[in-house]
């Protein structure tokens, strides 16, 4: 992937190779898995998704969170659902080798900026990324795991730009 492009029409659109239509949906049905069955309150991936309004007041946090966590969890759910949807139809349309062409327009641009850093957020909870410049050695197994974390900051790197 080269990065997104502006079209004429005001869409952005980018060529994907089969490998990275791969991991985007691996991402994101793993997202879409954790949303929709409500990890356990206490896993840290569903706590950065859901933090606390008050951290110093669990009595508020937990009344904050009655009133808001269902809609939030929807909205969540809806984001990763648009970029499924929009996953599918590129990889639909793949080439014979293997790329295809996804095209977002503007509300479907909005709802993967969203889904990207609910992905990011989880995978660098389950990474243990507190910083940027953290790094594995490059023979750690979870070496490859933070290429697809720093891979997934270039695909919304770039949606970003090309928006601007």
């Amino acid at each position: 992937m080269r990065g997104f492009e502006r079209t004429t029409e005001g869409a952005l659109e980018a060529e994907l190779l089969a490998e990275e239509l791969g991991v985007l949906s691996s991402m994101n049905s793993q997202l879409i898995r954790l949303l929709s069955t409500g990890a356990a309150p206490d896993d840290p991936a569903m706590q950065r998704l859901l933090p606390d309004a008050y951290p110093d007041d669990a009595g508020e946090s937990a009344e904050f969170r009655r009133y808001t966590e269902a809609g939030l969890l929807a909205r969540k759910l809806e984001n990763a659902a648009t970029m499924a949807q929009t996953l599918e139809v590129a990889a639909g349309g793949a080439s014979r080798r293997g790329a295809a062409r996804l095209r977002l327009d503007p509300e479907q641009t909005q709802a993967w900026l969203r889904a990207l850093t609910d992905i990011r957020l989880v995978l660098a909870t389950r990474l243990g990324i507190t910083a940027e410049d953290e790094r594995p050695a490059p023979d750690d197994a979870a070496a490859a795991m933070y290429d697809v974390y720093d891979w997934l900051g270039f695909v919304q790197e770039s949606l970003v730009q090309a928006l601007g």
